[in-house]
């Protein structure tokens, strides 16, 4: 039930039929006893700007879930961002400070660390291969970065941006061995398939998985299977893996505790889930 002491957290991007995050915020807000809604809001690009700013006069917003198109442009329109946003290009999470200051972070990359963490993968010290430096590549190997690994190697066919993500991490995080060019998951610890590859039936692999050794934990983006042809193969070699969907639910309690608000599970997230594909 809304009522007048409900908080706000905007959900802004557009279009927004995609939109997941309502579907399994709101169940949990109402099986705990929260009381707020994430509120879908669509908007175009050219009203972004002007759009962000005014939702946070609102006396009862709590925050904001960014989404497509709005990820990178975000960056720009803050008062104080973190070295995730720095290194990701991007940001996906805004709350006003008790001063007035709007503050970003970025928790795609979150849900990645959190879910293996969870696994009992310790990345400290770690050495990491990440195929596909676009948006949720790029919020990965930020999260990852954060996390305490020792060494990344990055690829991806648009050279330009897989450069671009390395000199980030270099100007950021200088104590971590930052290579790029090659999808060789040979002596890496951890290696993520952070590319669409997958999403459709037939789609070439991201990396020659007979190079993969069983002790390397492997990762996946893609959510359109639960276990794509990559983490079949990876699986098959004896390799531990994290399906793409644990992403979506793993960076959720970050955002509640983000938030201010009581966070959960992954798990209760995914009973109470309304979800329709």
């Amino acid at each position: 039930m809304i009522n007048g002491n409900t908080e706000i957290i905007a959900h802004i991007g557009y279009p927004t039929h995609t939109f997941k995050s309502p579907m399994i915020y709101n169940p949990y807000f109402e099986e705990a006893g929260i009381n707020a809604v994430v509120v879908p809001m669509g908007c175009k690009p050219e009203n972004y700007s002007t759009f962000l700013k005014a939702v946070f006069t609102l006396e009862n917003i709590r925050g904001a879930l960014i989404t497509m198109p709005h990820k990178v442009t975000t960056v720009g329109l803050l008062d104080e961002v973190t070295a995730t946003v720095r290194v990701a290009g991007a940001c996906n999470a805004v709350k006003r400070l008790p001063d007035g200051r709007l503050v970003g972070d970025m928790f795609d990359g979150a849900g990645f660390v959190r879910g293996v963490q969870r696994k009992g993968f310790d990345l400290t010290g770690k050495r990491v291969l990440v195929v596909g430096t676009g948006g949720v590549g790029c919020a990965i190997a930020a999260s990852l970065a954060g996390a305490g690994i020792a060494a990344i190697s990055l690829f991806d066919v648009n050279t330009a941006g897989c450069e671009a993500l390395a000199q980030r991490l270099k100007d950021n995080y200088p104590h971590i061995d930052v290579r790029t060019g090659s999808n060789d998951p040979v002596d890496h610890d951890l290696v993520v398939n952070a590319t669409p590859m997958g999403m459709n039936e037939g789609d070439p692999l991201p990396m020659d998985v007979s190079r993969l050794s069983p002790d390397t934990f492997v990762g996946e983006v893609v959510m359109k299977a639960e276990t794509t042809a990559f983490l079949a193969a990876a699986q098959a070699g004896g390799c531990r893996t994290q399906v793409g969907t644990d992403m979506l639910y793993e960076q959720i309690p970050a955002y509640l505790e983000y938030f201010g608000l009581p966070t959960t599970t992954a798990e209760v997230l995914r009973r109470g889930a309304k979800l329709s594909y």
